[in-house]
């Protein structure tokens, strides 16, 4: 078997630090050569370009960045990211090849790994990057330790990701559509269904002046009718057997609460007079949560992030504004709230310690502020 020439030891070394420490997923690009794309949406850099294609001269620097724009131009689309910074790392430079920085492009030329100490601001982001690229293994050895360990990530990752998309029973689902409907029969059965509507659906003024709190979580149980409590647990059943899979029973709970309550918190805000009942709140909650796992995993999931949840959400949204009696503010401020609340719980044993630590903070940040427009400033 061939040595290994220089340039691929450190292409090599390269893509073992970022797939294995830094958590990198090789980017699939058709067309593309002599040229290895990364990405990691939680990083600084979301996107990592190792290139190892010979550039000897500035023209074809320019045409590189320009090419590079393009496809970043693509993900962007189909991830929703608008804010993607590369790090584009040169393996093969000319001499006479000028490197400058470009608006959300940083470039790095490598001919040997002690180049690194050239680029200060790598060390800001991965501060670890010198010591991380050494190993005793020389030649082959080298070769099969950065492929048994890059192997080894990619299983660890994917035992993950099987794990989260196996199909669960969504028992959850089922108690909560349950007690919806249990609380609808005894309303109809024994009459009850306006004097519970009094007593316990979402109103302004009994919320704020009354301090009756609990009508807040109380009116996502109630329903107006059997066509209103019909399409809800049609939807609750469509998305929730989906989101309880993804983020687990105790998760999935906290959503469909924590959603339905900014719904109503927001609804009485921006609608002080109005009388709400149902889940519609917390199930856009729900839309809200699978939202921010097709974001998530756009990897494994394609383009079913903008084919399929994008489109749900804005018709359903745009329904509720052309159509009467619609509580359309307990929508949005339910799908807001699954979003935060979804991105603060984590998925099912897979959590990101620091989107978890965002998410925690905005929807401490959500919940205050609703509290304080409807209980404090008015």
């Amino acid at each position: 078997m061939e040595e290994l020439s220089k340039k691929d030891v450190i292409t090599m070394k390269l893509l073992h630090y970022f797939i294995t420490d830094q958590n990198y997923s090789p980017v699939v690009l058709h067309g593309a050569q002599n040229e290895i794309w990364l990405e990691n949406m939680h990083s600084n850099y979301k996107i990592v370009r190792i290139v190892s294609g010979y550039i000897h001269n500035n023209e074809q620097l320019d045409f590189d960045t320009f090419k590079t724009r393009k496809i970043v131009k693509n993900i962007k689309k189909k991830t929703l990211n608008f804010n993607m910074p590369v790090l584009s790392i040169f393996i093969d430079l000319g001499d006479n090849v000028n490197l400058k920085q470009e608006k959300d492009i940083d470039f790095v030329s490598l001919n040997n790994i002690k180049d690194l100490k050239k680029y200060d601001f790598l060390y800001n982001y991965f501060p670890d990057i010198d010591k991380k690229l050494k190993f005793t293994e020389k030649g082959m050895n080298l070769f099969l330790k950065i492929t048994e360990d890059i192997n080894q990530k990619n299983l660890e990752e994917a035992r993950k990701v099987d794990e989260i998309f196996k199909p669960k029973k969504p028992i959850m689902t089922y108690i909560l559509i349950a007690i919806n409907i249990f609380i609808f029969l005894i309303g109809i059965l024994f009459n009850l269904q306006d004097p519970l509507i009094n007593l316990f659906a979402n109103y302004g003024p009994a919320v704020t002046e009354g301090k009756q709190y609990y009508r807040l979580l109380t009116s996502m149980f109630l329903h107006a009718n059997i066509f209103h409590i019909g399409f809800n647990m049609y939807a609750l059943y469509l998305l929730g057997t989906q989101a309880e899979g993804f983020f687990g029973k105790t998760k999935f709970l906290i959503i469909y609460l924590l959603s339905g309550l900014t719904g109503s918190m927001l609804s009485i805000l921006l609608n002080q007079e109005a009388v709400s009942v149902g889940a519609s709140g917390a199930i856009f909650g729900i839309l809200g949560a699978l939202l921010y796992f097709g974001f998530s995993y756009r990897v494994y999931l394609g383009n079913t992030l903008i084919k399929e949840i994008v489109p749900v959400i804005l018709i359903n949204l745009a329904f509720g504004f052309t159509m009467t009696g619609v509580d359309n503010y307990a929508h949005i401020g339910g799908l807001i709230g699954g979003l935060t609340t979804a991105m603060a719980v984590g998925f099912y044993k897979e959590n990101n310690k620091q989107d978890r630590i965002n998410g925690i903070i905005i929807t401490i940040l959500l919940l205050a502020f609703l509290i304080f427009m409807n209980f404090f400033y008015r």
